[in-house]
């Protein structure tokens, strides 16, 4: 047998000694498979972990209030008449409703938010709004950010199912105050000032009326 073919044979023996080892390390796997990590997480959440989450607070609550608060015993109430509610979802939308209302009210374009004023709240914006026409009066004002949102208190009337939430926000924005000449009167158009609100929203839980309603504005 000549030199080249015992090579040959010499380099298949060893090609097939690294075919099995790698077989042996690495399995067999037939058509597409989870990769293991994935299956692992499959047998936990089907064992007894998930019991214990199930078991264990509702963080949706226990994130903003103590659950055996009065706040957050109401919160459970609300959750219990209507499932779809999430405590954080509402302080999602309630900072996005807090810049909306704010700056519906300092441009004086009152028609927008009215839906989310109770009468009370958008009788006094009304008189604000023409108060400042009567004095000839524009407010030049630019919404920076919310920095801050709230969960101060909760509240559930089990009579009529009216729910109230407390938020307090914390927001910056730049705001100016011109005559009717165009000068400036009182704020900056530059410089940044913070402003604190403590507003309370109603609505009635399990109700088909989606919106919550400002019916307090405490400052």
């Amino acid at each position: 047998m000549n030199s080249p073919m015992i090579q040959l044979l010499v380099l298949a023996g060893i090609a097939v000694f690294l075919i099995l080892r790698l077989k042996n390390v690495l399995g067999t796997r037939e058509g597409f498979e989870k990769p293991p990590v994935a299956d692992q997480t499959s047998q936990r959440r089907g064992g007894p972990a998930l019991e214990v989450i199930e078991g264990g607070p509702d963080l949706d609550i226990a994130d903003h209030v103590p659950e055996d608060s009065d706040a957050g015993k109401a919160l459970a109430r609300m959750k219990r008449i209507e499932p779809s509610f999430g405590v954080s979802d509402f302080l999602g939308g309630a900072r996005g409703a807090y810049e909306m209302i704010v700056m519906g009210y300092e441009k004086g374009e009152l028609a927008q938010i009215q839906p989310f004023l109770s009468e009370e709240i958008y009788e006094s914006f009304v008189d604000g709004v023409a108060a400042r026409e009567d004095q000839g009066l524009t407010i030049e004002a630019n919404f920076i950010g919310v920095r801050e949102t709230e969960l101060v208190d909760a509240r559930l009337d089990d009579a009529t199912n009216e729910a109230e939430l407390k938020i307090r926000f914390v927001a910056e924005l730049t705001s100016a105050v011109r005559d009717a000449g165009g000068d400036i009167i009182e704020g900056s158009t530059k410089e940044i000032k913070r402003q604190k609100d403590t507003w309370v929203f109603a609505r009635i839980m399990g109700s088909d009326d989606p919106n919550w309603m400002l019916v307090s504005t405490d400052g």
